[in-house]
């Protein structure tokens, strides 16, 4: 029996094995006959040299495409085949839509990716620790691109005293990937280094290209320094990202990464230093206030100190002396007037004589006690002035030493306080010399 299709029939069958049979495909070819609508819908062309195919991209998947689509372009797409019904045209509907170079170099990305993540290259267990305090940095980049002068900087300032050894190698190009692998060999042949950064600045897919090689891939995997992967910015990510031991955002990230506990002893070490300093200012301020207290106990202990009260204290005796005598002279003198007041009252000549010659005597007597008394007086200041001139400065002088004194009258009681050609006074027993320094040395 016949079985009979409409038109609208057929077409739907159609479409349904198209869809259900080819599903997603990917598609290269150039772009033509491009028209956005002002629904927001784009249809144009994909061709080849023989062939050509008719497409819709509508509004709800071309907002993601991130440039203007342009006749003569070459596009990788991904489309779902299917049939426009209406008019029963073969079309595909594009729900993504990129560049046809850097869409294969995705695919190859894509490709190498799932084979080494399938043999385990890119597993955490075959990862290893970053030494946490290494003493050189390896770094395999150009020499002159941004990423050498970025990690540099980096370790400069967090930890000045890591050395760093440069691995040059191309990072772009043809022989960009062969040179990395190099690089890698021959830094573990020297192992000279506890760490590797392997990396380079920002660009575009095919500028980071080098960091996705297989070779490359492996010789990572395979090295046995610990390796840092920092390629390009933070959105970008390479191969190398994965099967590095550790992936960094950036070079000056891999840096830092590289130097944490660095990093960590040297704030450790400068609130250390800072904490000496403050202890060290708290034991100048405790010994500068004991010095200050001794130089007071000094003032007061000092010979011109003691001079000074003993010479007040003399001044006080000659005082007491001088108001003494007068009153010891009168004490003396009471007995005469008593006797005199008795030679008037008896007038005998023989009393009187004899009371002259008792007067006589007593005057006499008076004369050596009075003599007595004041050389013991005076031999009494004869020793406190010989005390006075033990603690003189002068008798000090007198012994052979000198005072020197600046043109100030400042007496210069170290070499601090002068300088060659400096005046000086050098004060001895019986003078003054004038003099320069002509030169000093310490003790």
């Amino acid at each position: 029996m016949r079985q009979i299709y409409s038109v609208t029939q057929l077409n739907t069958q159609v479409r349904y094995l198209l869809e259900d049979n080819l599903g997603l495909v990917w598609l290269s070819g150039e772009l033509s006959n491009f028209k956005a609508y002002g629904s927001g819908h784009w249809y144009f062309s994909l061709k080849d040299d023989r062939s050509q195919v008719t497409c819709a991209m509508f509004k709800g998947k071309n907002n993601g495409v991130t440039f203007r689509p342009q006749d003569g372009m070459q596009l990788l797409v991904r489309a779902r085949p299917t049939l426009y019904e209406p008019r029963g045209n073969y079309q595909l509907v594009v729900e993504f839509m990129e560049p046809a170079g850097d869409g294969m170099l995705k695919q190859q990305f894509d490709a190498l990716k799932m084979k080494l993540a399938a043999e385990g290259l890119f597993s955490n267990e075959r990862k290893r620790p970053l030494p946490a305090h290494p003493k050189r940095i390896g770094v395999i980049s150009s020499p002159s691109g941004a990423a050498v002068h970025d990690i540099l900087n980096v370790l400069k300032r967090r930890a000045p005293f890591l050395e760093v050894v440069l691995y040059p190698a191309q990072v772009q190009g043809e022989r960009s990937a062969a040179q990395l692998c190099q690089q890698l060999i021959a830094a573990n042949q020297r192992a000279e280094v506890d760490v590797l950064i392997l990396g380079r600045g920002g660009g575009s897919l095919e500028d980071l290209w080098s960091f996705n090689d297989e070779q490359l891939a492996r010789t990572i995997a395979q090295s046995a320094i610990p390796v840092v992967s920092a390629v390009g910015h933070e959105t970008d990510v390479t191969i190398s990202d994965f099967v590095a031991d550790l992936r960094a955002p950036t070079p000056s990230a891999a840096a830092e990464l590289v130097s944490s506990q660095a990093g960590l002893i040297k704030d450790r070490f400068a609130e250390l230093a800072q904490r000496l300093s403050l202890l060290g200012q708290s034991q100048l301020r405790q010994q500068g206030a004991r010095l200050e207290a001794l130089a007071q106990r000094l003032y007061r202990q000092s010979p011109e100190r003691k001079l000074e009260r003993d010479s007040q204290k003399l001044d006080e005796l000659k005082e007491r002396l001088r108001r003494a005598l007068p009153r010891l002279v009168a004490q003396q003198q009471q007995p005469l007037k008593l006797l005199d007041a008795r030679l008037n009252h008896q007038h005998p000549g023989k009393r009187l004589t004899q009371h002259q010659q008792q007067l006589a005597q007593l005057q006499q007597a008076l004369g050596q006690q009075l003599k007595g008394y004041l050389y013991r007086q005076r031999q009494g200041q004869l020793r406190l002035i010989d005390k006075l001139n033990l603690v003189s400065p002068l008798a000090t002088l007198g012994r052979g030493y000198a005072i020197a004194q600046s043109a100030d009258g400042q007496v210069v009681d170290s070499i601090q306080n002068v300088e060659a050609g400096s005046a000086l006074r050098v004060r001895v027993k019986d003078g003054v010399i004038n003099t320069s320094v002509t030169g000093k040395s310490p003790s």
